[in-house]
């Protein structure tokens, strides 16, 4: 059964080692665990403060459920609001009412059924957004939320083209399934993987952990059909197009404003023959970051580059556990010139490499030269084999450190190599300066996840104490994440590199496209939607 107030499913516990947890304790003080909600109290007053509004509907369409848990799992997301609501016991407002659409007609019937009504639409994948995606706008109209969990299948697979179509329900595992056994793959990765959607994935421009390789969900969504509130939007797979505007690109970030996405056309690959993931040490963070760098601009087919500042390096160490094999590497790192350090010590970079073996072997080999001449040091494939099998499973301890009294999220941007590291020092002073206000410490560390010819996302992790009360909680994350937007805002960074923009982003945006492209945004929504049935505050925030 999934978690409703965490991550996950609620079988899989992650063991933090204890070494760990002492380490934390020195950085942000002596953590108070505090007792969650539990789902009947949530529920409770979910029914006493936020009933359906839709409850007594004289024409109510035999497919919505009012059901208070159902409302409440498709109304709430991963984002540290979404933390606070659920374990504090104070949820927000949910949802009216939410339907389980099984092919595109359905949807298109729940949508015409929630026009004639004046009813706003929502929509939910695999609710792992972790930047407000999910949540009802405040409106004086009720809200029906599609859950798009039964729209999984797999349509049809050009094996010759390498085009697979699919539901756009499909939740990554699902879908990986379906295409291996025909020996396919998508290769979108990223750590939401377990249950987010692929209608989520395209929706808000999603990046997987292998996108060197795969590409982005952008370059991986060739075409497919969205139900909009003015009739259906059909784009077809082309190769390459001269013909005007790329249409792929209204769909793309789209955020469930201009309609519903029911299919889509992906571009596959094939299963690949051999697959490493090898750790690499530099001696410090200019030397890793500009071996990043110069492994991306000579284009060396690596399927993964992941880079961790000195401080998420010695914290990744730590939370390893294996005290003795750890203690191994360091001195066996140190020897090798790349000692053990906080902000002035040695980072970790994680490459992968993917294809058939001897492609494997020739892109290792001209890596390897180029890792050398940075000061690298491989220590093989062990740590890869680890980080490889945990890739999906690190995300638990976020469940396990917030019971024992400790928060943590994340907050992401790109920009150009020039201003990588000023934009990583630039976040992380504004966490840190931000809770320091409330006599806190706040411990903030970096690792470079996604790499271009031109530049680097960044992405930040934020550990903090979990507070007394929802309110304290609330105001602390909020001022860590407003500084933090101001420092991306004032470095030229985008407002998401692979998370989308949601509600919580959404007063950025305009700071990264500027008023003119604002207005074309807004205009485009409204050709889709011209009486804001899916007005949702997602990417335009709500109207003024």
């Amino acid at each position: 059964m999934r978690r409703w107030n965490g991550w996950g499913d609620d079988t899989i516990n992650a063991t933090v080692p204890q070494e760990a947890v002492n380490f934390l304790r020195t950085l942000i003080g002596e953590p108070a665990p505090r007792p969650s909600a539990e789902l009947a109290e949530v529920l409770a007053k979910i029914e006493r403060e936020s009933p359906s509004r839709l409850a007594g509907h004289p024409a109510l369409h035999p497919a919505i459920t009012l059901d208070a848990e159902a409302r409440l799992r498709v109304s709430v997301g991963q984002s540290m609001y979404d933390w606070v609501a659920m374990r504090y016991g104070q949820p927000r407002r949910v949802t009216d009412g939410v339907a389980y659409p099984e092919h595109s007609g359905q949807v298109r019937e729940l949508m015409d059924w929630a026009k004639a009504n004046d009813v706003i639409l929502l929509i939910c994948g695999g609710a792992t957004s972790v930047v407000g995606h999910l949540a009802p706008p405040q409106s004086d109209k009720p809200c029906l939320t599609l859950s798009m969990q039964r729209m999984r299948r797999l349509l049809e697979l050009d094996e010759r083209s390498q085009l697979a179509r699919f539901e756009a329900g499909v939740v990554g595992p699902d879908m990986e399934a379906q295409l291996r056994v025909k020996g396919y793959m998508l290769g979108h990765l990223p750590q939401s993987f377990e249950y987010a959607s692929l209608g989520g994935f395209i929706a808000t421009r999603s990046s997987g952990q292998q996108s060197l390789r795969y590409g982005r969900i952008d370059g991986m969504f060739a075409g497919g059909k969205v139900e909009t509130p003015t009739g259906t939007l059909e784009i077809k797979p082309l190769p390459a197009g001269a013909g005007g505007p790329d249409f792929r690109e209204i769909v793309l970030g789209s955020e469930g404003r201009i309609g519903v996405i029911t299919e889509a056309i992906m571009r596959v690959s094939r299963l690949p023959e051999q697959e490493k993931f090898i750790a690499i040490f530099f001696p410090s963070w200019d030397a890793g970051m500009n071996a990043m760098r110069e492994l991306a601009q000579l284009r060396i087919q690596l399927s993964m580059q992941r880079l961790s500042n000195p401080r998420e390096t010695d914290i990744m160490l730590r939370m390893a556990g294996h005290a003795s094999q750890i203690a191994w590497l360091e001195r066996y790192l140190a020897f090798r010139g790349c000692a053990r350090g906080d902000q002035g010590g040695k980072t970790m970079m994680m490459i992968g490499l993917t294809g058939t073996r001897a492609q494997v072997a020739a892109n290792w080999k001209v890596a390897k030269g180029v890792i050398r001449q940075f000061g690298g040091v491989s220590t093989g494939t062990l740590m890869g084999k680890k980080w490889a099998e945990k890739r999906f499973l690190g995300v638990y301890a976020r469940n396990t450190l917030w019971d024992q009294g400790v928060a943590v999220d994340t907050m992401e941007t790109c920009v150009e190599w020039n201003k990588t590291t000023a934009m990583m020092n630039a976040i992380e002073q504004a966490g840190t300066e931000a809770l320091a206000k409330f006599g806190e410490k706040c411990l903030c560390y970096t690792h470079l996840s996604h790499v271009y010819g031109s530049g680097s996302s960044v992405y930040t992790t934020f550990v903090l104490r979990v507070a007394p009360t929802a309110e304290q909680m609330t105001e602390r994350w909020d001022a860590i994440k407003q500084a933090a937007n101001r420092a991306i805002a004032e470095h030229a960074g985008t407002v998401s590199h692979q998370h989308g923009v949601g509600r919580d982003h959404a007063s950025y945006l305009p700071a990264e496209k500027g008023a003119r492209a604002i207005e074309a945004l807004k205009a485009t929504l409204q050709h889709f939607d011209p009486t804001g049935l899916m007005a949702n505050d997602n990417l335009t925030g709500p109207a003024k």
